[in-house]
């Protein structure tokens, strides 16, 4: 049976990207895929066969903006805040963050009821991180996806999300917690007022998003919190999510003609407009033997790269990560569920939201190296890059991980889910 399945993404490239990797699935299986997704994704998403009925967060601009823009320009002009502790951020970073969400939110309410009018969904998909009253009372079975950190979904047993704490040291969970309650809480009220006012049942305390009848989060089993914060049934994990539409990648010729191990160094969509960090970064990697490929990002002719390096604005992440032995990423929930997809070692420079709890949990696994992303020394990161390069143990156990995680094919059980929900 052709079911509708009627997916709203968050308008940045992760959860996008997540759910363009399960729609082509759902798609190639003769299902009508339609993407609900904000305005700035326009003609992309139609490239890539899957119709269009797209969203304003917010009035529109005169001019026409790239994909994801708002939050481009959002990290640009909190960048600052981001050399602050996770504590700290709260109230100038991750309330900021809620605030704008919840204005698109409340932007975009009619135009959703429309669009679910016009469609006629079978089943609808959100993977973003605050409810969207209009997709619950539409009367279909709801699908939420988690691709963007599994501590959304909290517990005793887990340390809070957002925070970057560590899993065996709880001494400052209390105090984020706190802090968290003080700073979110008048937002979160009057949000949960403005939710039930549109026909939705109340939100859990202090939680901007609704479970659904069927809940998928992408995170691998290897450095999963199951144990700690046990999911009912209606939650299924996908070890991994990786699309299968990016373009093939052949290694330029200029990397191919030298030799030392291959690194991939990418702080995201997002990450990569702070320039400053950016070529820092760079500019310690041009000291050492290994060779680079970096995914630049939207100011990516501002950033100068050594002879040691490739890289372009735009790069086929899928397809780069098999064929490096080491990623250097920002911990965004992609990149990381990504490198452990592929079985690869990672430094992690975390800035914001997901990343700190992800960089942590790498971390304290063993997979990984977490710096300070605005305080590194220049000998911190070649010495971790020596370290994880060296450590051939390490590498042989992430690459076994790697192939069963491949082996679950996370894809494909989110679309058999997805459709068994439609049945």
């Amino acid at each position: 049976m052709s079911l509708t399945i009627l997916f709203m993404p968050e308008s940045a490239y992760g959860p996008t990207n997540n759910c363009i990797g399960i729609g082509d699935i759902l798609r190639k299986r003769g299902h009508r895929v339609v993407f609900a997704a904000e305005a700035s994704w326009k003609g992309k998403l139609t490239a890539l066969g899957f119709e269009e009925d797209l969203v304003d967060l917010a009035p529109p601009s005169e001019e026409e903006q790239d994909a994801g823009q708002f939050w481009k320009d959002f990290i640009r002009d909190t960048a600052p805040e981001y050399r602050k502790s996770t504590l700290d951020q709260l109230e100038t970073v991750t309330k900021p963050i809620w605030d704008a969400l919840i204005d698109g939110a409340k932007y975009c309410e009619p135009q959703l009821k429309a669009i679910i009018e016009r469609v006629q969904p079978d089943v609808i998909v959100e993977d973003n991180v605050i409810t969207f009253p209009a997709l619950l009372t539409a009367g279909k079975p709801f699908v939420r996806i988690v691709s963007c950190n599994p501590l959304e979904v909290r517990g005793e047993g887990v340390a809070p999300v957002f925070s970057g704490l560590p899993a065996d040291d709880r001494s400052e969970w209390g105090a984020f917690n706190a802090e968290y309650d003080r700073t979110h809480r008048e937002i979160w009220t009057a949000f949960n007022e403005w939710v039930v006012e549109q026909g939705a049942r109340p939100l859990p305390d202090l939680d901007f998003i609704h479970e659904g009848d069927l809940n998928l989060y992408v995170f691998p089993e290897i450095a999963d919190y199951t144990d700690a914060r046990p999911l009912g049934d209606s939650w299924h994990r996908l070890d991994s999510s990786v699309r299968e539409t990016d373009g093939e990648f052949e290694l330029p010729e200029s990397l191919a003609g030298q030799e030392g191990p291959l690194v991939y160094f990418s702080l995201g969509s997002l990450g990569s407009a702070d320039v400053g960090l950016m070529q820092r970064v760079v500019d310690v990697l041009a000291t050492t033997p290994y060779r680079f490929i970096v995914s630049k990002g939207p100011l990516h002719e501002e950033i100068k790269l050594a002879g040691n390096m490739w890289g372009a604005e735009f790069v086929p992440q899928t397809k780069i990560i098999p064929l490096v032995d080491l990623v250097i990423t920002h911990g965004g929930n992609n990149t990381t569920t990504e490198a452990l997809h592929f079985g690869k070692p990672m430094i992690l420079l975390p800035l914001f939201w997901d990343q700190y709890d992800n960089a942590q949990r790498v971390h304290e696994l063993g997979y990984g190296v977490r710096l300070a992303t605005y305080a590194f020394s220049d000998e911190e990161l070649t010495g971790a890059l020596e370290r994880l390069l060296g450590d051939t143990a390490l590498r042989e156990r992430l690459a076994a991980a790697g192939e069963e995680i491949r082996g679950r094919d996370g894809l494909r059980r989110a679309a058999d889910l997805i459709e068994r929900a439609g049945a």
